[in-house]
């Protein structure tokens, strides 16, 4: 094996490692409950090691697309760029990136948009492909505001995503069988929402 890849294998099984972690302790606060009670210190302290690692990782070598990292290497960079949403640093760097990765075919278009949904709606701005939910004022699961949504079926499609009616559908199916529950006080989560967004960096003290 060449020195380029065992470097691609190491980088690949590291972020995967990061990934797998993430996934164990996710379960593990799922099972009794804790994780759907705000951001779990213990869920963020997992996401923003992670985080480190990949913004370290970046410095060195890039964005960890399909050539540095194979496939799943390359989803797993995505997933740890996702999930440390107490770094803005990293999640807009990360986005300029998977741009650029994207153009060059080194990730799928889906990673993008979801990056910039995620983006947008911790910027309390509306999102543009519908990817990001939470809960609504009727104690459903529904998609945050969306900046277009006469077109966002067709931006959808173009990144590969099912109708939004449809994908609202399947993910209220799948929170009914979790055991996730709407918050008691809709009103207290969006104040500590917007009160940890202003913390983290997303949103000024006007914001």
């Amino acid at each position: 094996m060449s020195e380029q890849s065992k470097l691609q294998t190491r980088l690949r099984d590291e972020l995967i490692r990061m990934v797998e972690e993430d996934g164990r302790v996710r379960k593990e606060l799922a099972a009794d409950g804790s994780l759907f009670e705000g951001y779990h210190p213990l869920m963020a302290e997992v996401h923003r090691r992670n985080g480190r690692r990949l913004f370290e990782l970046i410095d060195q070598y890039g964005w960890p697309g399909k050539t540095l990292v194979g496939e799943e290497g390359a989803d797993a960079a995505w997933l740890i760029v996702q999930h440390d949403i107490g770094n803005p640093s990293l999640l807009r760097r990360s986005l300029s990136l998977l741009r650029e990765a994207v153009a060059k075919g080194e990730a799928p278009a889906l990673q993008l948009a979801m990056l910039t949904d995620r983006i947008c709606v911790l910027e309390g701005k509306p999102q543009v492909y519908g990817t990001q939910y939470d809960w609504d004022e009727h104690g459903e699961m529904s998609p945050c505001p969306i900046e277009n949504p006469e077109r966002v079926d067709e931006l959808r499609e173009s990144v590969g995503l099912i109708p939004l009616h449809e994908d609202t559908r399947l993910k209220r199916v799948a929170i009914s069988l979790s055991s996730e529950k709407p918050p008691r006080d809709m009103k207290a989560r969006r104040r500590e929402m917007k009160e940890w967004a202003r913390s983290a960096g997303w949103l000024d003290s006007k914001g």
